[in-house]
């Protein structure tokens, strides 16, 4: 096995779907399922459960992913140790974003990064917001964007970015552009398009929880994107923060109703571990990530 194998079986860990992982390390399908046969057959072992429709890692698979990961990053310190500019900050930076905060929260910071450390190359995975506590948790990302709840998450620094209300999205040309009553009876007699996890989702079980109401819910998806696209099509209103709206491809096309009170705002920013850890090239990254975070102004958090 080489580094480049490696490197392309630690992509498809972290998709788990044979083709974004292969567009990923420049390689088609085919040839990335015969790459993994090939270690495989070197490590005597079955590394991915192809039993079901998704692919995922067995027991084997989850220690090889660990040991390929080991090993890429031992290669990226012994790169450093030896090069000329070793004196510098170079290396690779994981994110996980939505698509939104791609457009909304990452431009500055990127901006920032690249000014004062040019030599960071920055690995950026897309994804359900919902998802990028456990991104960091599982150590796939040194830094995300998350809806960040009020007392904040344990062992995480977090730095607020935005304030955003909860709104309902409704198409412009669709059946919902007119809706009344108070929130309790807009729930509950019009469908509504929902995030399958995350802050957003909690609030929202637990004030109609609290109020005894019973939703009618005609979609869940992941992610804001996907929420709005089938919100769009006019099956429902789309709970989303208002910072999605007012952003990129969805500044049109859609009107928003208040999602009352009860939901409150959506504070939205950066989380990272608080402890400083891992190989030399990954505690200088981090400790870039701090400096700039820590100095960048960011003005529109409350």
């Amino acid at each position: 096995m080489d580094f480049y194998e490696l490197e392309a079986f630690v992509t498809l860990s972290r998709t788990l779907h044979f083709g974004r992982a292969a567009a990923k390390v420049n390689l088609s399908p085919s040839a990335l399922s015969r790459m993994i046969a090939r270690l495989e057959k070197e490590t005597d072992t079955e590394l991915l459960d192809r039993s079901n429709r998704e692919v995922s890692l067995t027991e084997n698979g989850k220690i090889f992913a660990k040991f390929a990961q080991d090993m890429l990053k031992k290669r990226e310190d012994l790169s450093l140790s030896l090069s000329k500019d070793s004196g510098k900050t170079t290396g690779t930076l994981h994110v996980y974003a939505s698509v939104t905060a791609c457009y909304t929260v990452l431009p500055q910071f990127i901006t920032l990064l690249a000014r004062k450390y040019p030599y960071i190359h920055l690995a950026i995975e897309t994804g359900d917001p919902a998802g990028a506590l456990q991104a960091v948790r599982e150590g796939r990302a040194a830094l995300a964007v998350d809806a960040i709840p009020d007392d904040g998450y344990a062992s995480m620094e977090t730095i607020r970015v935005f304030r955003t209300p909860l709104v309902y999205a409704a198409a412009a040309d669709g059946p919902y552009t007119q809706v009344t009553g108070s929130p309790q009876d807009i729930v509950s007699s019009v469908p509504l398009v929902l995030p399958k996890a995350g802050l957003a989702r909690e609030r929202f079980d637990k004030w109609t929880k609290s109020r005894n109401v019973h939703p009618i819910i005609a979609a869940e998806t992941e992610g804001n994107e996907a929420i709005l696209a089938i919100a769009q099509l006019g099956l429902g209103i789309g709970l989303v923060p208002q910072i999605v709206l007012e952003n990129g491809p969805y500044k049109s096309g859609f009107v928003s109703h208040a999602a009352g009170n009860a939901l409150g705002y959506y504070n939205v920013g950066f989380i990272r571990r608080i402890e400083i850890t891992g190989t030399q090239s990954e505690r200088r990254i981090q400790e870039a990530v701090s400096d700039v975070l820590h100095t960048g102004q960011w003005g529109s958090a409350q």
